[in-house]
């Protein structure tokens, strides 16, 4: 383990270690982040690129993800470069083997640029990982655990498409959260999403139901935050495969329902220095810190406050920052409309064990709101993508004009939709 990442357990140090590793093998399941996609690969195939790499379709970073080309095309893969090849690079700390595929072994890639051998920048993970070597060279390592919570729908990918997606079966009826009674109803479902995250290498922490009909959450175990941004992509990959087994269909769409509050996922931040230490904390005085800012901070220690004050002053440059509000979809803003009543903060706001708040601190009492939060997704993704916004600055001008693009492409598309309340409400008398 090193000051940057958790190598999963068993992951092979070196490409002898995958000829032992791999050695009753004959395929092997390599994936990339985001919206997951990937491929089998021969063991000879697999073997042979373990070193340099292979070459892969840069068109996974010019389609949405219903794979239709974006609007306007963006510099890593478009029609002028004939959507070439980029480099995959596979790590071999995130070996894994898919306990319900055949237990087949499992990777994940990173993607360069094949001239340059520079990491993309419109990779993710690429950038997360820069991001934690930066830290790192500051003696930092950055932490972070994810909760999820989302609706579970008795529906298969053909039968949701044949309602088109309207009119979708929950998987228990009615608010039950927290409920031990309601997990007997699909008890092998429920039992197989845990067991098998174990299996996986993906640590969880708790497993519930949560407030809505059919709406588990699961909170996945603090780790490095590279390891941990692999283990949240990886529990959806998880649910959803586990739901085909069991005809259920998962779904981490933030809001599904109009009238009912919609699926928030936590992401909890700190940073550990070399010995372990929680460098947000503060323990040495009881009476909390002398020099705090405020008296809502005299917990925190001075990186803390630092950090936190960082946080709240990129808040308003658009939800792209937010590590507690975390809102890549139109369908995402719809939670942010009625706010608190949804459980939905939807002003720059921090405190004390608060769910109202955007960022939930351990120190006391809450402030008020600072600013308003409700903003169109358009406004938000012109104020992230101009220049000098706080985004730029922390993720590079690169990747933000490749994710601003993207977000562009679905605003389009959104103003294009005609959406069944529309239908249902104009059709006939308007």
């Amino acid at each position: 383990m090193d000051q940057i990442n958790a190598a999963t357990e068993g992951a092979p140090k070196s490409v002898e270690d995958l000829h032992v590793i791999l050695r009753s093998d004959t395929k092997i399941k390599v994936a990339v982040d985001g919206v997951l996609r990937g491929k089998y690969m021969s063991k000879d195939k697999f073997l042979s690129a373990a070193s340099a790499g292979f070459g892969f379709c840069s068109v996974i970073f010019g389609w949405d993800m219903h794979d239709a080309v974006y609007s306007e095309e963006l510099a890593v893969s478009n029609r002028k470069n004939g959507y070439r090849d980029v480099l995959a690079k596979i790590d071999l700390s995130t070996y894994r083997r898919i306990p319900w595929d055949n237990n087949t072994p499992f990777f994940l890639v990173s993607f360069f640029d094949p001239v340059t051998l520079k990491p993309l920048r419109a990779d993710p993970r690429n950038l997360l990982r820069t991001t934690c070597e930066l830290a790192a060279v500051q003696g930092f390592s950055c932490m972070a655990g994810v909760e999820y919570e989302y609706f579970n729908f008795k529906e298969t990918p053909a039968s949701a498409a044949e309602k088109r997606f309207t009119r979708l079966s929950p998987l228990t009826p009615g608010m039950h959260g927290y409920s031990l009674l309601r997990t007997q109803l699909n008890q092998d479902y429920f039992n197989e999403l845990f067991e098998e995250s174990l299996k996986f290498q993906i640590d969880v922490e708790g497993h519930h139901t949560e407030t809505g009909p059919g709406v588990l959450e699961t909170a996945l175990a603090y780790t490095y935050a590279l390891r941990m941004a692999d283990n949240a992509v990886l529990f959806k990959f998880l649910a959803k495969s586990i739901g085909m087994k069991h005809q259920v269909m998962p779904s981490f769409m933030a809001k599904p329902w109009g009238d009912l509050p919609g699926c928030s996922g936590h992401t909890h931040v700190s940073l550990r220095d070399s010995s372990g230490k929680n460098l947000f904390a503060y323990t040495e005085s009881p009476g909390g810190r002398d020099g705090a800012a405020f008296e809502d901070t005299k917990f925190l220690s001075c990186i803390g406050e630092q950090f936190l004050a960082g946080v709240l002053d990129g808040l308003p440059e658009g939800p792209f920052l937010c590590p507690h509000e975390f809102v890549p979809t139109i369908n995402g803003y719809k939670r942010l409309v009625v706010g608190e009543s949804f459980w939905a903060p939807n002003a720059v706001t921090y405190g004390y064990d608060s769910r109202a708040a955007s960022i939930r601190i351990i120190s006391p009492p809450s402030v008020p709101p600072l600013s308003c939060y409700r903003r169109l997704w358009r406004i938000a993704t012109r104020k992230m993508m101009r220049s000098g916004s706080v985004a730029r600055e922390v993720f590079g001008d690169e990747f933000v004009d490749h994710f601003g693009g993207t977000r562009v492409h679905e605003v389009s598309l959104w103003n294009a939709a005609v959406t069944n309340w529309e239908v249902e409400r104009y059709l006939e008398l308007a």
